[in-house]
């Protein structure tokens, strides 16, 4: 199972989890807007408990990835209709307008569950995701382990009918590797006696090269004694 650390450190590891958003409400009431979707900065540090800022902090450092998730900022046209039709019709008091409204969505919240270090909430959130993974790992594991298990009793009969009809295969094999073995011992004995033949053979050779080195030597000595005989009988 994975640890909490590898949660908060791996992007492709939330990117996981980034669809189990009911765990949010097993850990805590999430309260949206009226439209049931969308949260404020405020809702989403209300329910993590913590200081909007260390919200904001979150935003900056992962923008790509909460965008990725959820996150939109509504400026000028697109927050004056936001305000009309989902804040006008909320009996709660709301801020006026301002330039721009960040809203977070479900898998926005859970995304920052899943980054923030310093809030009780995000981790039970965490361990409620990492809890589940493991319990719902064990269940696939068994059905897997069942399902295995149903096949190879299915096919007991078929294995022993295949067993049977191997036998003959498997000992005309066990003839032919006898025969083979054999003719390899055979092989053996003649490569050894040639390798024994031309050991024999070199020492033939190197007793004819001294022979020739020492009648070599004779000739020699014979043409030197020749030529000193000439050159006496000049003088």
């Amino acid at each position: 199972m994975p640890s909490e650390v590898a949660l908060l450190e791996s992007r492709a590891m939330r990117d996981e989890h980034q669809g189990r958003v009911e765990v949010l409400d097993k850990v805590k009431a999430l309260v949206t807007l009226p439209d049931g979707i969308h949260l404020r900065t405020e809702d989403v540090a209300r329910y993590f408990e913590i200081h909007r800022d260390a919200v904001h902090s979150v935003v900056k450092r992962h923008r790509d990835e909460l965008k990725a998730n959820g996150l939109i900022t509504l400026k000028g046209s697109e927050l004056q209709r936001f305000h009309m039709a989902v804040l006008a019709t909320w009996d709660e008091s709301y801020p006026q307008a301002g330039a721009q409204l960040r809203l977070y969505t479900r898998r926005t919240v859970l995304n920052i569950a899943m980054l923030l270090r310093d809030s009780d909430i995000a981790r039970c959130v965490r361990t409620y995701l990492l809890d589940a993974e493991e319990e719902g790992g064990r269940r696939q594991g068994y059905a897997s382990l069942d399902r295995r298990v149903t096949k190879v009793e299915a096919n007991l009969d078929t294995v022993g009918h295949a067993l049977q009809e191997l036998g003959p295969v498997i000992n005309g094999i066990s003839v032919r590797l006898d025969r083979l073995d054999r003719r390899l011992d055979a092989t053996n004995q003649v490569v050894g006696a040639m390798s024994n033949r031309l050991c024999d053979l070199s020492d033939d050779m190197r007793r004819m090269e001294r022979r020739m080195d020492s009648r070599m030597d004779d000739v020699a000595h014979q043409l030197r004694e020749l030529q000193r005989g000439q050159r006496r009988k000049r003088r």
